[in-house]
């Protein structure tokens, strides 16, 4: 399959499934996009006064046409940002990412945003899921979503089965150009899918549409397939191929492989686990690099590269990059031990989901702001796009 990426190390990423150790550096050559060098985040730096902890650390590694939002941005021109979600039976740590690196974005370049909450393909993809399932965890997750603290004048979340009516028209304009072997070649289909199904990446595609700008969606890369088909056909209805930056995958509690899934508790942290749970599961179930004995441990270090509380540390908890260095070389050296290293982000942890946990509950003040009321919902309700 074209899009389907499986490397001889046996790993797999597809918008659907992510499998085995990720070589993130051969991802970029089979996807054919760019790595984020240095240059291109010194232009970032030189733009807005600082980098976000996770383009520092790489965690954001790969583009397309980032580069070309940012000379937008020097002109003038401005740009728009597009993220999204289908919705899930409670969110995890790993469902934040790129929303929190979506809102230093925002911060930065002041622009619109727009959130796409996909409780249609939920519904469409998952053969047990009643509509009424998915719209109800669309509502819980769009409080998670809000609790990352976006602008509510310049952000519209929006759940497809409601904002149909205002995206149809360009919706179908996207689906005309694109063919049935296409999309079933990016998106794993076959002759037994339901033909929503096959009509639904018109309906990811569209906000990329919503403006006429240049659209910079920040996502995992296992979604960068969608912005492929985006990008083959938007300068012919007249509109910015959209343009993107990447983020690796939160290695799930089990260890370095994969991604963390919803549907498997014992590898990802909720946003619902109170303290005592999340200590639970990062002393039994988060995977260390450390040695069987203490004893070892003193004498040979552990080895940050396959710990996952220090992954998850250096991805986002620990922000502090001299901080983080000193725990890798107490690690490292076996000054640190293992136990140690994951009540560093225990503490971490629960003081995060502690104040998200506040701001969640002010989010069901502000749900009409962002989905009805505010400044740019208001507009986008007005608007029909053709």
């Amino acid at each position: 399959m074209y899009f389907h990426t499986t490397m001889p190390d046996e790993f797999t990423v597809t918008p659907w499934e992510v499998k085995g150790k990720v070589d993130y550096d051969k991802l970029i050559v089979q996807f054919g996009t760019q790595k984020i060098t240095e240059e291109l985040k010194q232009r970032m730096k030189n733009l807005v006064g600082e980098l976000h902890v996770m383009l520092r650390r790489n965690v954001f590694f790969s583009h397309r046409d980032l580069d070309l939002v940012l000379n937008d941005y020097e002109k003038g021109k401005g740009f728009f940002l597009y993220t999204g979600r289908a919705p899930s039976l409670g969110m995890h740590i790993g469902h934040l990412i790129p929303f929190i690196f979506t809102k230093w974005l925002q911060d930065k370049f002041n622009v619109n945003l727009y959130i796409e909450i996909t409780d249609d393909e939920k519904f469409m993809r998952n053969p047990e899921y009643t509509l009424d399932q998915t719209r109800s965890w669309a509502y819980d997750n769009i409080l998670d979503i809000i609790a990352v603290g976006f602008n509510p004048d310049k952000t519209f979340i929006f759940q497809d089965t409601e904002y149909i009516r205002n995206m149809y028209p360009i919706a179908v304009k996207i689906a005309k150009k694109l063919t049935f072997s296409e999309v079933r070649a990016t998106f794993g289909l076959d002759v037994s899918s339901n033909i929503g199904l096959i009509f639904y990446p018109a309906l990811q595609i569209a906000p990329t549409m919503f403006e006429k700008k240049r659209c910079l969606i920040p996502a995992g890369i296992d979604q960068d397939p969608y912005w492929r088909l985006q990008r083959d056909i938007a300068e012919s209805l007249g509109y910015y191929k959209a343009a993107q930056i990447h983020s690796k995958f939160l290695p799930p509690l089990t260890g370095p492989e994969g991604k963390m899934s919803s549907s498997n508790p014992e590898t990802a942290i909720y946003l619902v686990d109170d303290p005592k749970t999340v200590e639970r599961k990062i002393m039994k179930y988060a995977f260390s690099g450390g040695q069987p004995t203490i004893e070892l441990h003193r004498k040979y270090g552990g080895n940050p590269e396959i710990d996952v509380p220090f992954q998850w540390l250096y991805y986002f908890f620990e922000e502090d990059d001299n901080r983080i260095k000193e725990i890798e070389e107490e690690y490292r050296s076996g000054k640190m031990l293992t136990g140690e290293l994951k009540q560093i982000l225990i503490d971490k942890l629960n003081s995060f989901l502690e104040e998200h946990r506040r701001r969640r509950e002010e989010a069901k003040e502000l749900i009409q702001v962002f989905k009805y009321d505010g400044k740019l919902a208001k507009q986008m309700w007005e608007k029909i796009h053709e």
